[in-house]
């Protein structure tokens, strides 16, 4: 098994490492940056004034000091880096400022007189799609409409012995990081700037500054590793262009790091949703018919909103087969906060209603849980959620096979309930699509390089986030070119000196570094071998760790190979894969989890507790077991937060949680007694695609099992998340559960 240390492990466990707020630089200075209080107004007038004369205030921007686009968005820049004339959220920026202290650039902020018109806040999807509803946006209250349709629905469902209608409400995540938003801008002698800061999309950053300061993208460098988290957080512009816009105008370094507070107003969030779904069964148990509504509240800009939804839309019928299914999806825009992209992207909705549904039915007709998902579950060849041809594996049923086989273990197993206590197993399956899907811009690239100084550079345009790209790109390199760790330099995260490998998201690292060296191994080993046997005079040779060998003999050192010659490079360019079929949004390469969970549901307080949690996981072969058992059991318990824990409460638009003493976050305690991940990397014979990535699959599939758990101890069928214990206590109740009542105990059925 591949057990390799991450080569960033020790200076991040020691504490050695400078994360990119961590910089200093002479003559810097501080930036704050001034949002509204009001979730909705009119702007009619800003006064700076005060706030200039300050002493140590260097430089305060509005909207005025903006030299090319007001607006940024990583699809759509309908977000105004500095409104003018309307705010739309409480994380609205009207003014930033860059002073010699951060509690200057406090006193700063609080000096700026912004005079507001409140105008009617929209708080709610409802409220935002009356017809009545003042427009938020030029177009309307609508980003975007989605919907997949097959079959005739209508007939199908007349056929049906047994129809579940549900709607269940997921809430608003925050992702948590470590780190919160923050870097260093440095304006440098040349006219260039340097940005230091946490992003999964350096490029595309670089892309989006350059429009906001009327700048040529060469002229602007983004440094964009390592950072202390992100999960989909920090794919979309946050400080950077504000930090910049004060570099600029006072040609000092300026940082920027948001406090949680800051950070809670202002961050992205997991879309919240209502999803309505009705689906039926046959007499055999067969699905028949599925028909989903979403309505999800993407808040008061774009960013991916519309992905999100397609994502969403593309899953509703997950790894079933059915034959007649109707999806529609609706991204609509309120006051609320920014809601974006979050590890999962929509699947981690759309997954918890469609397995609710599945054991609902199983529920009405008297069938076992685990054998109506046996019955519909996509096998090898059949064609992805869309309809479109897709990576063939029979990833569903693996997965299914193996948590199927444990959740039978562990009902089997006699169990010491206590009195006050009850104890509930669970299970859940499904698909995850990696990449941004068919007719999305999905570049990949990479660079070999041996450099003069004989190490063998690797780079690539990714980001290192916590999720462990630096080992993967370690070992993959390793293992495709045959030389030693101690051979490699690895180079990411720098626009200056790296190829455009696309984003560091939607799962696709990973995947991307093992097509990246299939491309390039063999025009570089060949380049090298060249060069080695007009040095040597042999001709059997081969790359081996330290450089150049033959028949066994070491003949000469990869440095020996560089010296006084020129660099040998090679570079590659392509598309992550996507369906042949034109389908838009449609995804390719698929990822299966199967999930088995255990809960301890206490009578006296309500409190849900996972004690064990099991991922049996399909995605090719595993390129370094610590670091997908990390991901899966990170992931994993990031859901169990989801699930049980995490709610970014939001009243009249107003942020009601404003700080991690009341957003409660997975702690020691929280986290299962038993963690188990269980990789499949079998694929068929014919696949050429490699290694999938890990990153979302480990989060999606969790609370709905637990979902499922909490039905077998309690008789509970949950359809809204959080799961709160007052919820539960209701529940018990109602059930009479803790006075002698008898829960159906019906497991994952």
């Amino acid at each position: 098994m591949k057990r390799n240390r991450r080569p960033d492990g020790k200076e991040k466990v020691t504490g050695a490492l400078k994360y990119l707020t961590d910089l200093s630089f002479p003559n810097m200075l501080y930036g704050k940056i001034a949002r509204s209080p009001f979730p909705h107004a009119r702007i009619l007038s800003i006064s700076t004034e005060k706030a200039r004369q300050l002493p140590g205030v260097q430089a305060i921007v509005t909207h005025e000091d903006i030299p090319g686009l007001n607006g940024f968005g990583i699809v759509t820049p309908d977000q105004p880096v500095l409104c003018k004339d309307i705010v739309r959220y409480v994380g609205d920026a009207v003014a930033a400022v860059a002073a010699d202290s951060i509690d200057i650039a406090k006193r700063a902020i609080e000096l700026i007189d912004v005079q507001y018109e409140p105008l009617p806040v929209l708080d709610s999807t409802e409220k935002a799609l009356d017809p009545s509803a003042p427009f938020l946006h030029p177009d309307g209250n609508v980003l975007h409409r989605a919907g997949f349709q097959k079959g005739d629905i209508e007939e199908a469902f007349s056929k049906c012995r047994a129809v579940i209608e549900e709607t269940y409400h997921v809430p608003r995540q925050l992702h948590a990081y470590m780190e919160t938003e923050g870097g260093v801008i440095v304006p440098e002698k040349n006219g260039t700037l340097t940005v230091y800061v946490g992003t999964q999309h350096g490029f595309k950053d670089r892309f989006q500054l350059a429009r906001i300061l009327g700048m040529p993208e060469s002229d602007i460098r983004i440094v964009s590793s390592p950072m202390g988290g992100s999960f989909g957080g920090k794919d979309e512009l946050n400080i950077q262009p504000y930090g910049a816009l004060l570099a600029l105008a006072t040609g000092r370094p300026v940082k920027i790091h948001q406090t949680r507070q800051e950070s809670m107003r202002s961050s992205i969030k997991r879309h919240p949703m209502a999803i309505t779904m009705k689906t039926g069964v046959d007499e055999a148990g067969k699905l028949i018919a599925h028909q989903t509504v979403i309505v999800a509240d993407t808040g008061a800009y774009s960013t991916l909103g519309p992905a999100i939804l397609d994502f969403a839309v593309e899953h509703a019928a997950g790894p079933y087969i059915i034959p007649a299914v109707h999806t529609q999806g609706i991204s609509v825009f309120t006051n609320n906060g920014v809601s974006g992209e979050f590890r999962g992207f929509g699947g981690n909705q759309i997954t918890f209603a469609l397995e609710g549904q599945i054991d609902r039915l199983a529920a009405a007709i008297g069938m076992d849980g685990l054998e109506i998902r046996r019955l519909n579950l996509r096998r090898e060849q059949d064609a992805g959620p869309l309809g479109q041809r897709i990576a063939e594996t029979n990833g569903a049923l693996d997965v299914f096979e193996s948590a199927a086989a444990l959740y039978r273990e562990k009902k089997s197993a006699s169990l010491q309930e206590r009195p006050w206590k009850k104890i509930g197993t669970g299970m859940a399956v499904t698909m995850h699509g990696g990449g941004l899907g068919f007719g999305r811009m999905d570049p990949a690239g990479g660079r070999l390089t041996l450099k003069g100084n004989g190490k063998i550079e690797i780079s690539f345009g990714f980001e290192e986030a916590g999720q462990g790209i630096l080992a993967v790109i370690e070992t993959i390199t390793t293992e495709q070119l045959g030389c030693a760790k101690e051979d490699l330099s690895i180079v990411i995260g720098d626009t200056a000196v790296v190829p455009s490998s696309g984003s560091t998201t939607a799962s696709r690292g990973t995947s991307m570094v093992w097509h990246s060296l299939q491309r390039l191994k063999k025009p570089f080993i060949a380049q090298l071998l060249k060069r080695a046997s007009l040095l040597t005079g042999k001709e059997r040779l081969s790359l081996g760790e330290g450089g150049i060998w033959s028949d066994g003999e070491f003949l000469l050192s990869y440095k020996d190979l560089a010296c006084g010659q020129a660099e040998i490079v090679a570079e590659t360019e392509f598309d992550f894969p996507v369906s042949p079929d034109p389908i838009d949004s449609a995804h390719f390469l698929y990822t299966y989890s199967g999930v088995v969970v255990q809960v301890e549901a206490d009578l006296l307080t309500g409190k849900i507790k996972v004690t064990d949690l099991h991922q049996t996981v399909s995605a090719g072969p595993m390129v370094n077991e610590m670091g997908f058992v990390g991901q899966i059991e990170g992931g994993g318990v990031m859901a169990l937060g989801y699930t049980l824990l995490e709610d970014v409460v939001m009243k009249d638009s107003q942020y009601v949680t404003e700080n991690l003493d009341t957003y409660l976050i997975p702690g020691i305690m929280d986290v299962p007694f038993q963690l188990s991940v269980e990789p499949i990397e079998a694929l068929p014979e014919q696949d050429h695609f490699g290694p999938r990535g890990v990153g979302e699959i480990g989060t999606v599939a969790v609370a709905p099992a637990i979902a499922s758990a909490i039905y077998d101890a309690l008789g509970l069928q949950v359809n809204q998340l959080p799961v709160h214990p007052e919820t539960v206590l209701k529940s018990i109740e109602e059930r009479g559960v803790f006075h002698g009542g008898q829960s159906s105990n019906s497991g994952a059925s």
